[in-house]
């Protein structure tokens, strides 16, 4: 009998004993092999990647002042090309984390920087505009045009 209740504390005693593990934080690409971007899915649907970059632009705080007219990543004047900056943009602001690349299945992550020409896609967050700062992808124009549609749906009805 004694030795019973040992046997039983002994499989207790294994089975408090916690496992520490060391990995890089979960979703964190940048952590395993270096530098990666987020870009706009070829893919995609145009609503579906107007929607994720309005979203990006607007509600996520993207710096998106380059891909306004007069940006240095204005041209190619495309959607996938604005969408990939924006993504990019909030992907470096946000961690570099799978889920900061996701824009509803919009956007990928790539190890291949998508910089072209004067247009540079950071990898740090950090963003320089030689842009003005007012566009339908400057956040403050989204703030406002949200206010407006919201006193329109508030008075009108």
């Amino acid at each position: 009998m004694v030795l019973t209740t040992e046997a039983v504390v002994q499989e207790k005693a294994d089975t408090a004993i916690p496992v520490t593990t060391m990995s890089p934080p979960e979703g964190n690409t940048t952590f395993i092999d270096g530098k990666t971007w987020c870009v706009a899915h070829p893919g995609v649907s145009q609503a579906d990647l107007q929607n994720a970059l309005d979203w990006a632009c607007g509600l996520g705080m993207a710096d998106c002042r380059e891909i306004q007219e007069g940006g240095l990543c204005f041209n190619p004047d495309t959607l996938l090309s604005h969408a990939s900056y924006a993504f990019n943009n909030y992907y470096q602001q946000n961690g570099n984390s799978d889920i900061a690349c996701n824009f509803g299945g919009a956007a990928t992550i790539t190890k291949n920087n998508p910089s072209y020409g004067k247009c540079s896609y950071s990898t740090s967050g950090s963003v320089s505009s030689s842009a003005p700062p007012s566009s339908k992808h400057d956040p403050s124009y989204m703030w406002w045009k949200l206010a407006v549609l919201l006193l329109l749906l508030y008075f009108g009805s």
